[in-house]
């Protein structure tokens, strides 16, 4: 009896260990302590690079280089002194123009670049930066919208000429009053009409005094709750990206909670200036008569109307006479238009919205329209020797496009260059302004030398795990236990190349303590392996025989013990938050990678050592 794999077996083992050999590479080159310069608008200018190395020489602050990567300015330092320093020099010069952010920049060399593969996500504790966790605030978000409810009420009811004493609000309701039953039994027909998934309706009074109370239904109270996690979560992921920010983690804990963690950056201050900003939207015709170039150049608009710019530069005339604000929107999305098969944004607006909307566009069909994108920014700066904080407004135009129809409650915008336009222009209609408040309940910030000694007490105790696993194996198992010590190697490669190549996975310092769990998981199947063919040996079976029984009879044992810690982890994964989760996600990959190795890598090797041999002696 002879043991051994098929060639193709032996060619998948070899192809999937060079894979994650080469996605696990970039690990190995530590990050360098950068500057982020990103535009606040437009493009950077062509003479910034220059003007950074002279700010920078002029302090006398050394930079490892200056490169220009996607549409923004990375300035490499050597060491996170000459980085903070930097940040103070940048962000004073460059102020209303650039976002000044801290960063760490990968140093992956460009040939591995080339094929896409670059270093793990570091969380928070190992990275360093700051962590937010913010609550909305549902009850006004329920608020908000029952005071939309109470301004459509007045409107519809005064189009169908139903008399009505007053609307007003309540506990949780908005209630209608009326002098006779009558008036209240047509307006509840008409409301129930339009209103019958969202509302619920109760009759009440007598005499002279009939009243209509209005409460919203639970799947509905669902929906705003859902719906404001939501958007708020769109408008911090569009703001912090002003921030330069690389991988940060904007993500829903609970079901009224997020959490904001911005790794790299040490400014609090600056973080919290970004994320309570407001921001709203305006949709105005553009002036097709005007000239806005001559405008531009003259520094003055034509009577009733104003000068923006597009973002791409261009100056573009809008009318004053604002046709909607963004506060009527309740939902944009990106698709693709049926007619043209081009990319098109379709935006939902509530029944007022719809009515003021459906007026306008009614009398401008085929005129272009211009999207404003209005956001007011809390700053802080330095005035006589201390810090004040100041608000400072941005309007840009995000969009100008031609009326097709005249439009209503929902509508799409056509015209735009690819999907991709079309996506950010949805994120910027749904993250105009947050769908409710929300307050900063926790805040803390690691610093980058605490992260670089996590990174470092972490790494010791895989290399410690991991060295005392192989002398213990080496010893009691000899080559056999050298064998198991190879495959434990090749699974923490494997289980790095994972963390690597797949998106939106993070390392954290849990996520280490994983992994050192996922040594002593991985060796304890070669010991059961091991055991077994030990036990065919004293039973007189065949070397041979004695490893293929022990591969074939432990392999049960072996799923059943991974199977199990599989089950915990995914619940962990499941129901857990935070830490919990780095931990279980590593354990997960490792339990997975540690089958593989511990159990096909090892046999592969096993079988090249001794499958051709008729009797060989089994170094166990």
């Amino acid at each position: 009896m002879m043991n051994h794999y098929p060639w193709w077996k032996n060619l998948l083992i070899l192809g999937v260990m060079l894979i994650a050999t080469l996605y696990a590479l970039p690990n190995l080159y530590p990050e360098d302590p950068a500057v982020q310069i990103s535009p606040e608008r437009g493009a950077l200018e062509p003479g910034l690079q220059a003007r950074v190395s002279a700010l920078l020489k002029d302090d006398g602050i050394e930079a490892r280089s200056i490169e220009r990567a996607e549409g923004q300015l990375l300035v490499r330092f050597g060491g996170t002194d000459e980085q903070l320093e930097a940040r103070d020099v940048l962000s004073t010069a460059l102020s209303g123009d650039y976002v000044v952010a801290l960063n760490l920049a990968p140093a992956t060399p460009g040939w591995l670049r080339a094929i896409n593969a670059s270093p793990m996500n570091l969380g928070l504790d190992l990275r360093g930066g700051v962590h937010f966790l913010l609550e909305v605030d549902m009850q006004a978000a329920a608020q908000k919208t029952r005071d939309r409810y109470e301004d459509e009420f007045r409107n519809l009811l005064r189009e169908r000429d139903i008399r009505y004493l007053g609307v007003s609000q309540g506990r949780s309701r908005v209630a209608i009053d009326f002098s006779s039953a009558a008036s209240r039994d047509r307006a509840l027909s008409v409301l129930d009409n339009e209103y019958s998934e969202t509302l619920t309706f109760e009759e009440t009074g007598s005499g002279n005094n009939y009243s209509l109370v209005a409460r919203l239904t639970e799947p509905a109270l669902e929906e705003i709750r859902r719906f404001a996690l939501d958007q708020n979560i769109t408008t911090l992921r569009n703001r912090v990206n002003e921030l330069g920010v690389a991988e940060p983690v904007i993500q829903q804990q609970g079901q009224t909670r997020v959490v904001v963690q911005l790794p790299g950056v040490q400014d609090t201050a600056r973080a919290k200036d970004i994320l309570g900003a407001t921001a709203t939207l305006e949709f105005r015709m553009v002036d097709e008569q005007g000239d806005a170039l001559a405008a531009e150049e003259s520094g003055r608009a034509p009577l009733g109307t104003e000068l923006y710019q597009e973002r791409d530069g261009n100056p573009v005339l809008l009318k004053s006479d604002v046709m909607l604000t963004g506060d009527y929107i309740t939902d944009a999305s990106s698709g693709i238009d049926s007619q043209t098969s081009g990319p098109a944004v379709f935006i939902t607006l509530n029944g007022e919205g719809a009515r003021l909307f459906s007026d306008a566009t009614g009398q401008n069909v085929g005129k272009l329209m211009g999207v404003v994108f209005i956001e007011t920014k809390p700053e802080t700066v330095q005035r006589g020797g201390r810090e004040v904080q100041v608000t400072r407004t941005v309007e840009e135009v995000i969009n100008v496009a031609r009326i097709q129809e005249q439009l209503g409650r929902r509508f799409q915008i056509t015209g735009l260059d690819s999907t991709t336009e079309a996506r950010d222009l949805a994120l910027l209609l749904r993250a105009g302004a947050l769908a409710a408040p929300m307050t900063i309940v926790e805040e803390r910030t690691i610093g980058p030398s605490l992260g670089a000694q996590n990174i470092k007490d972490g790494f010791m105790s895989v290399v410690i795990g991991f060295v005392l696993v192989v002398i213990f194996m080496t010893v009691y198992y000899r080559v056999f236990g050298l064998i198991a010590s190879v495959a434990l190697l090749a699974n923490l490669i494997l289980l790095i190349g994972i963390m690597s190549i797949v998106p939106g996975l993070t390392l954290t310092l849990p996520g280490i303590a994983g992994i050192v769990l996922t040594v002593g998981m991985a060796v304890d199947a070669n010991v059961l392996i091991n055991e077994r063919i030990r036990e065919e040996l004293r039973n007189g079976n065949s070397p041979q025989s004695a490893i293929k029984a022990g591969y074939h009879r432990a392999f049960g044992t072996i799923l059943d013990s991974n199977v199990t810690t599989l089950i915990a982890a995914v619940v962990l994964f499941g129901f857990g938050t935070g830490p919990i989760k780095g931990f279980a996600l590593t354990l997960t990959i490792g339990l997975a990678c540690s089958m593989f190795t511990a159990i096909m890598g090892t046999r592969a090797v096993v079988n090249l050592i001794y499958g051709r041999r008729r009797k060989p002696r089994l170094a166990i």
